[in-house]
């Protein structure tokens, strides 16, 4: 798939792999009210499982990021935006917002949504809105699963070995 590059003074946000700093990220989006305590590996996990955008600054530093949870067809949640607080102030986070819906991939799916306790007006500017039917939406919240001991993910036993 084609890589998507945009730049303005200087600052570069893309969607290349090779750009994505797992500490960086984790040192934003461990502190931010959205995922207190979130351990590295689940960011790593939740970027290479998500289409990432990587904010570098001028230097080539990691600064913030975002991500659309999508099928790049129907459906698209956005997360995890996020800007160093030192980088904050120059309209990094509109322009990196503008710049995601602009991705033909996203311009073409009849839904999109997020999830934001601070910045309303700022996603309003794109076209988000209050849940128009919320009786329909459901959720499972677990606002503090980062401070649990969890599950892994991965199957204790091969389900694809026989079993004795």
């Amino acid at each position: 798939m084609q890589a998507h590059d945009f730049e303005r003074n200087g600052y570069r946000l893309t969607d290349r792999s090779d750009a994505f700093d797992p500490t960086a990220a984790h040192r934003l989006l461990s502190v931010s009210y959205w995922s207190p305590g979130i351990p590295l590996a689940t960011v790593i996990k939740a970027a290479a499982n998500a289409w990432t955008f990587c904010l570098l600054a001028p230097d080539g530093r990691f600064v913030g990021m975002a991500r659309f949870i999508t099928d790049r067809a129907t459906f698209a949640y956005l997360a995890d935006v996020i800007i160093d607080p030192a980088h904050r102030g120059r309209g990094l986070g509109k322009w990196l917002v503008d710049c995601l819906h602009s991705l033909p991939e996203i311009m073409a799916c009849r839904r999109l949504m997020l999830m934001t306790a601070d910045a309303q007006p700022l996603y309003a500017k794109f076209g988000y809105r209050a849940l128009k039917s919320p009786e329909r939406a459901m959720e499972v919240a677990r606002p503090d699963i980062y401070q649990q001991a969890v599950p892994t993910a991965e199957p204790a036993v091969d389900p694809m070995t026989p079993a004795d």
